[in-house]
This record gives structure tokens, C-alpha cells and sequence, in this order.
């Protein structure tokens, strides 16, 4: 365990939630991660601004990775994305962006 760098350190997951109708951050979205396994691997609230700066409380390994977002937005209740880690030296960025009918994601930096 003294070998390892601090979990700060480690390359994660993030997700930044931003409501474009109101033009703000998103504060107050629940969020889960589902890992390679399917087993939840981490969950937090979006802070004041819309952000979850790591969501994987472990490790990143190679896999298949699921968000699921908490909306409980008048017309879309929940939003997943599934998407696919290759890299794990790098930190993965999945902003999502709503609208009262649209949602938009992308590969954030």
C-alpha cells in the first residue's frame, strides 16, 4: 500500500453537469459509476458547479464504464452512458449537457 500514489494522484473519472436551458451548472445531480464488473463503483452529488471531480473511488482499469445521472428533470428522468476506457493512464472527462427535450455528451479534456 506504501507503493501506491495517493488516489489524487491516480487517473479517474469525471463528469461536469451543466443546464443549458438556464445557462449554470447543474448543482445537486446524483451520479453513480458502474464499472467493468457492473459493480458500482462510485457515486457522488454534483457540487455548485455541476461537478464531480472524481467519481471512481479505485483504481481505473480497462473496460466498459456506466454513468447513470439522477435528472429529475420535468421530461428526462435519468440519462446513462455507457462508454469504453482504453487508456488507463489517462483521466476520462464525460460532461453532460441538458435541455428541457435534448441531451448532449462528448469526450471531455
Amino acid at each position: 500500500m506504501g507503493d501506491q500514489p495517493p488516489m489524487d494522484d491516480q487517473p479517474t473519472i469525471s463528469t461536469h453537469v451543466l443546464d443549458t436551458e438556464l445557462g449554470q451548472p447543474a448543482a445537486g445531480v446524483m451520479v453513480r459509476l458502474y464499472g467493468p464488473d457492473d459493480r458500482l463503483a462510485g457515486e457522488a452529488t454534483t457540487d455548485g458547479d455541476g461537478r464531480v471531480r472524481r467519481l471512481l473511488g479505485e483504481p481505473l482499469t480497462v473496460g466498459e464504464y456506466r454513468i447513470e445521472f439522477e435528472l429529475d428533470a420535468a421530461f428526462f428522468r435519468r440519462a446513462v452512458l455507457t462508454f469504453r476506457v482504453a487508456d488507463i493512464g489517462r483521466s476520462y472527462h464525460v460532461p453532460l449537457l441538458l435541455a428541457p427535450y435534448s441531451i448532449a455528451s462528448y469526450r471531455g479534456s
